[in-house]
């Protein structure tokens, strides 16, 4: 087979300024994971753009395994919030001291968001390259990818952006009529929003504290805790 790689099949080289990537990093360190929305309207280029940005993630062996469904029907998304609300329920029981205090957080912004995206793993298609070890960890961290450039274009379309994950998966897969094999792991809520929290919420509210590099970060072997 003919490598198109020998006749020069690459993306014109590009270099990026300093503020370019001054801007890409201020980008990364002002998302944040919204839970309050104050409704509006997502334009809808900005919105496609958004969704391009997810469907240019990389993919472990080129398999592209996201699925995106927007929500557009209230009664869906209050079938969602039902959902959502059994979930942090149970969880609840099992937060033994921080019980109360979990159920004291907002967790979600589902009624108030712009837009209610869904996003699924699709089935299976078979793909081994890259995955053969990792079949269901690598299609993940696939779709998690997608989910991270949404954040990010959404953020730098001044947009919040918040994922929601207090659900069984056969739940919202009923609801959306998906085939077998495949499993929601997201609703993002996306929309305007009055402010952009200072920190992450959790830390803010005092939940848990960002890990210091040193403890994240080893050399040649796995970090000292």
């Amino acid at each position: 087979m003919e490598n198109p790689l020998r006749h020069g099949h690459f993306m014109e080289q590009i270099n990026f300024s300093q503020e370019e990537r001054d801007t890409v990093y201020r980008v990364i360190h002002a998302r944040r994971d919204m839970r309050h929305f104050i409704g509006g309207e997502v334009d809808g280029e900005a919105l496609a753009r958004i969704l391009d940005a997810a469907h240019a993630a990389p993919s472990v062996g080129y398999m592209q395994p996201w699925r995106f469904v927007r929500v557009t029907s209230n009664a869906l998304r209050e079938s969602f919030i039902t959902l959502v609300e059994a979930e942090k329920d149970k969880t609840s029981d099992q937060m033994d001291e921080r019980k109360a205090e979990f159920m004291r957080l907002k967790i979600e912004g589902i009624r108030d968001c712009a837009e209610l995206i869904a996003v699924v793993l699709a089935p299976d298609d078979g793909t081994v390259f890259g995955r053969r070890t990792m079949p269901e960890e690598m299609a993940l961290c696939s779709v998690s990818c997608a989910i991270e450039n949404m954040w990010l274009a959404a953020r730098s379309e001044n947009l919040g952006m918040g994922w929601v994950s207090f659900f069984e998966p056969k739940d919202v897969a009923d609801l959306l009529h998906c085939p077998e094999g495949a499993k929601p792991i997201a609703l993002l809520c996306l929309g305007p929003v009055k402010a952009f929290y200072d920190k992450p919420m959790l830390e803010t509210e005092g939940w848990r504290s960002r890990e210091a590099m040193s403890v994240v970060l080893g050399d040649n072997q796995y970090p000292d805790s």
